[in-house]
């Protein structure tokens, strides 16, 4: 069967100009430390190739490009033009991550939380696919679920507020499961943005994928990887933060 194509919420169509407000580049450096410490243990020292799959605005890539020789692809142009901003000295590719061929190796691929944007394990099976068809034996894949069915618990609700020179903006998330019996969850989220004294009200809405991690592990293992799992903790309240990590056989 073909894979259905991926629906886009506002925030990589008319209000991308909104994530740098979302999620400040800066607030990756703790998490891209860990996927640093992960790349070093299994490549080495050196510029390493490395290929990251739905890149976004390319936050977490600032923070290993300049280490790394990067290279990238999403599905948004918007999201390709905050990340060419932001990384000027990655090659990108407009591409679907189940899909998209680009015909060179790299020592590693990356999928950041854009991995949760696969609703259906054939979905996740040609990403990790995209993955082992870019990496030669040896090679390292690392992807980053949102969440795990394991430990899922709705409602999630998360604030966040940030705010620039120009803009204030607050935005409250709520994620809830509104069919138990799919593998997907549904994220409602509300934007207030503070701007020139008027304050504008977006909402937009985004289904992402919700896997244990029995299955995620098992169909890394079933596209090539001998596959494991990083744990870590982010913050200062120590939130557990798992990697999932596979080197190609």
């Amino acid at each position: 069967m073909e894979p259905r194509e991926i629906e886009q919420g506002r925030l990589y169509r008319d209000l991308a100009d909104l994530m740098p407000l979302i999620s400040p580049p800066g607030e990756y450096a703790e998490e891209a430390a860990h996927w640093r410490t992960v790349l070093r243990e299994k490549l080495g020292e050196g510029k390493h190739p490395i290929l990251e799959l739905g890149v976004g605005g390319g936050y977490n890539l600032s923070h290993l490009s300049h280490e790394f020789e990067a290279t990238a692809v999403d599905i948004s142009e918007s999201m390709l033009a905050l990340c060419r901003q932001l990384n000027p000295g990655v090659e990108l590719h407009l591409g679907d991550m189940r899909r998209i061929r680009l015909g060179r190796k790299f020592s590693a691929v990356l999928i950041h939380d854009a991995v949760s944007t696969m609703l259906s394990e054939a979905d996740v099976s040609a990403a990790f696919g995209t993955a082992a068809a870019h990496l030669n034996p040896g090679g390292v894949l690392i992807a980053s679920p949102d969440r795990y069915g394991e430990t899922f618990r709705e409602p999630e609700i998360e604030k966040i507020v940030h705010s620039d020179c120009q803009r204030k903006l607050a935005c409250l998330e709520y994620t809830y499961d509104p069919d138990p019996g799919d593998t997907a969850v549904e994220t409602i989220m509300v934007f207030l943005i503070e701007s020139q004294g008027r304050l504008r009200i977006e909402l937009d809405r985004h289904v992402t994928g919700l896997f244990p991690l029995t299955t995620w592990i098992r169909l890394m293992d079933e596209a090539g990887f001998r596959a494991d799992v990083h744990s870590f903790v982010l913050g200062e309240d120590n939130r557990p933060y798992d990697l999932l990590v596979g080197v190609l056989r």
